[in-house]
């Protein structure tokens, strides 16, 4: 790491150009910020716009006799060398460094160094705010996030210590298919490429029918991780659409829809386009070049010789046109898209609209139009400013959002046909086999019913446990299950060969090598476990454990642990029999010791604030909590598509889940015909409670706000609430204000902003619950319940969910 008095923190955008630069000083502060008027994707900003060898000229005198950081030195001084070239002015030679590589020698051992990744793992803010891919790019966003990185690097420096010690082994879960873990490809190869040979067997068949597959496998054992493999190898092919379990019985495909819709908006890093704008840039390109059905023009052979190396050229050759003209390409992208889909399909239902959604979505470069348009597509109202900014009208009030998203869901996959097969991946479905789900478990055969008709050219996969399979087979319709069970990919364990494997290349990534880190005995202790998570799981506690000096938890039972034999598993009978009448007896000893002690113990005592239950590990529910709010801190400025019934589903889980424990009934409000806000009725023993959420607009929002005010009047007995999202836009109708002011003011009401804090809590309670669920946190709900009411004992949801007699 170089040692200068004086520094700078550059970033440039741009490839073979520079397009636009920033410069922060050693304390922090924008100094220098300036966009090239040679690039059309500058036209109309106000300020800072000039030629481009003026803000060359203005860099080098500014970066003189000062250290300049990069994050990609090599990428930033190869735009400066080229943009010098360009103009003709000579370039000079600066003192530099690179977070990029410094993070390599100070943050050993993660998978990835970019500035995204490396901002979200170190918590890095900028004005109090993670770092938000969807800003990410542009040049003061990026150079304010390295320099918050370069000061994390020189602390870590300051304090001579060694580079940071990250536990290698304390990654063990993936939680999502776009997440980033080190995979060992030898573990479950074979069947990775069974699923790969299916989705060409999509591709070649003539008819591109949908094929279903069941992946199975008990809990940790690498299911979504497998999907996390199929993601990194055919992201650049296919589009890979991941859903969590729906939770409304009501809204089952417009959940799954929600779902698909904020995979395509999600923006592949490596590349910095969605998969939408993949979908539309590949099958377009397809559509021009393959097709008989219309006559190509001036336009089309344009676009055909941008697009000849590579189709997401159609995104950077529109950007180097003028305003004009590159509105005049968008229109004929659509009119053609049109054509094709009128000649292929007719012009019946809502595709037409969908596709000239999907084409604005992918025309915009400015994130508040994108997200505008991503509203759009997801069948919410917008105002009349806002449509008129993307050149769209809403949706009508009698939409059925069930069938609108099964028909969005058929436009995706049929302008798949021109590209490549999706992957659309359900996990997480555990929480339907609960006995209070079975409505939703059968309506969601239904809807993968539906999708097998109406989706083609899909590969459909959903990730279960084995009894959950088997409880499936039992509940849904043979017709659902012989679709979906088309193919069973069954993930057993790997050999304890294998496993090391994993342990030694999680090890190797962070300098160090297994044989020296633990012993032989604590090796064979660490792959006596079942699961890949729980053996990666055990490595990172004896990591703790020697490096820390945090004590080991007490050994597993053989019921709890994998015996790596049959002569393991034999264990007589007898041998068994006695241990347990052991057992037995010191129970019994310890139980009339504790009797006795409690008889003797001071009644005052039984005042004091109760201790945190220890069974289970307080520590345990704790490190979640703090761990996940973390990720959801990171995640809460990304593109999301709030919807009322997926709130009122996580609320009605969480809910549900409490009851195991508190004194209370679910139930909820009816009033004719009349269309209510989404909620629920919790019914204490002497109070009532109706808690609803709108996130809707427009005459959706009042029309629910209005009926709902009705029922405030009717029933004085119980306390009405609406929780609205603070990211959701400001109710600015006059009706819409004065049923709000009517709420507020009403004795036995309230109009309440989900601010921040409210959706975490939110958020991070409904993962808990889940996640004991899914078995994906091995802790017994009741007893996790019980430390959550003290560690959010200030929630909004502690307020509703606990008696407050």
């Amino acid at each position: 790491m170089k040692e200068f008095p004086n520094f700078i923190v550059v970033d440039t955008e741009g490839k073979e150009s520079l397009r636009e630069i920033a410069v922060i000083d050693a304390q922090g502060q924008l100094i220098y910020e300036a966009f090239a008027k040679e690039n059309p994707e500058n036209d109309g900003k106000p300020l800072k716009v000039k030629p481009l060898k003026q803000i060359l000229q203005e860099f080098f005198l500014l970066a003189n006799h000062q250290l300049v950081i990069f994050h990609s030195a090599r990428h930033d001084l190869n735009v400066l060398r080229q943009s010098c070239y360009k103009t003709g002015i000579p370039y000079f030679t600066l003192s530099t460094d690179c977070t990029f590589e410094l993070s390599q020698q100070y943050l050993q051992g993660l998978s990835n160094y970019s500035l995204e990744y490396l901002s979200q793992k170190l918590g890095l803010k900028v004005n109090n705010q993670y770092f938000d891919p969807e800003q990410a790019h542009t040049a003061r966003y990026d150079a304010l996030f390295t320099y918050q990185l370069y000061c994390k690097i020189r602390q870590q420096k300051s304090m001579n210590q060694s580079p940071i010690s990250i536990n290698p082994f304390s990654s063990s879960r993936v939680d999502n298919p776009f997440q980033d873990h080190l995979d060992l490809k030898s573990i479950y190869q074979a069947e990775f490429e069974r699923l790969k040979w299916i989705i060409n067997d999509i591709k070649q068949d003539k008819n591109h029918q949908s094929k279903g597959a069941v992946v199975i496998g008990e809990p940790g054992s690498g299911k979504t991780h497998l999907m996390m493999r199929l993601a990194k190898e055919l992201l650049q092919v296919n589009r890979l659409l991941f859903i969590r379990h729906p939770n409304n019985p009501k809204a089952v495909l417009y959940h799954i829809y929600s779902r698909i819709l904020e995979s395509f908006v999600y923006k592949i890093s490596e590349i910095g386009y969605t998969q939408l704008e993949f979908l539309l840039a590949h099958s377009f390109v397809k559509l021009i070049s393959h097709t008989s059905l219309i006559s190509l023009n001036q336009k089309d052979q344009d676009i055909m010789n941008a697009v000849r190396s590579n189709p997401l050229n159609l995104y950077e050759h529109l950007r180097t046109e003028t305003s004009q003209k590159k509105k005049s390409y968008w229109e004929h992208i659509e009119k053609r898209t049109n054509e094709w889909w009128m000649s292929e399909y007719g012009i019946a239902g809502y595709a037409p609209k969908i596709i000239k959604g999907i084409i604005k979505f992918c025309r915009y470069s400015d994130r508040r139009y994108k997200e505008l348009v991503t509203r759009w597509l997801a069948a919410e109202e917008l105002t009349e400013g806002e449509l008129e900014l993307i050149g769209l009208d809403n949706w009508s009030e009698e939409l059925s959002k069930e069938a609108f998203s099964l028909e969005a869901i058929a436009v995706f996959s049929k302008l798949s046909l021109l590209d490549e097969p999706l992957i659309i991946i359900f996990d997480q479905l555990e929480l339907l086999g609960l006995e209070q789900n079975e409505t939703l478990l059968l309506n969601f055969g239904e809807a993968v019913k539906e999708i097998f008709t109406h989706v083609p050219n899909s590969l459909i996969i959903l990730n279960l446990f084995p009894d959950r399979w088997q409880q499936f087979q039992g509940k849904l319709d043979n017709s659902i299950i012989d679709r979906v069970s088309q193919n069973q990919v069954l993930l057993n364990r790997p050999t304890d060969e294998k496993l090391k494997e994993i342990l030694i290349i999680k090890a190797q990534a962070v300098g160090l090598e297994l044989e020296k880190l633990f012993t032989a005995s604590e090796i064979t202790r660490i792959l006596n476990h079942g699961s890949i998570r729980s053996i990666l799981n055990s490595a990172a506690e004896h990591y703790l454990h020697k490096i820390r000096g945090i004590p080991l938890s007490p050994p597993l039972t053989s019921s709890q642990t994998h015996l790596s034999s049959i002569e393991k598993e034999n264990v007589s009978l007898n041998k068994r029999l006695t241990q347990l009448e052991k057992e037995f007896q010191s129970f019994k000893h310890l139980f009339q010791t504790l009797s006795q002690a409690l008889l003797e113990f001071p009644s005052s005592c039984s005042e004091s604030t109760p201790s945190l239950p220890t069974s289970i590990g307080p520590n345990l529910v704790q490190e979640f909590l703090i761990k996940n709010r973390l990720i959801l801190e990171q995640d809460y400025d990304k593109l999301q598509i709030i919807t009322d019934t997926d709130d009122v589903g996580k609320f009605k889980v969480i809910t549900e889940a409490f009851q195991l424990a508190g004194n209370f009934t679910i139930d909820y409000l009816r009033f004719g015909k009349k269309k209510l806000p989404e909620h629920l009725v919790i019914q204490h023993q002497n109070h009532r409670q109706a808690i609803a959420f709108l996130n809707l607009d427009g005459t959706f929002f009042t029309n629910r706000i209005k009926n709902f005010n009705e029922l405030v009047i009717l029933h004085k007995d119980i306390q009405f609430s609406i929780w609205r999202d603070r990211r959701k836009d400001k109710i600015i109708g006059k009706v819409g204000q004065e049923e709000i002011e009517k709420l507020k003011n009403a004795a036995n009401g309230r109009f309440c902003m989900m601010e921040k804090e409210d959706r975490l809590d939110f958020e991070l309670l409904y993962k808990l619950v889940t996640d004991i669920y899914n078995r994906d946190l091995e802790i017994d709900l009741e007893k996790a319940l019980s430390i959550v009411k003290i560690e959010l004992q200030n929630s909004w949801l502690m307020e509703i969910l606990l008696d407050p007699s």
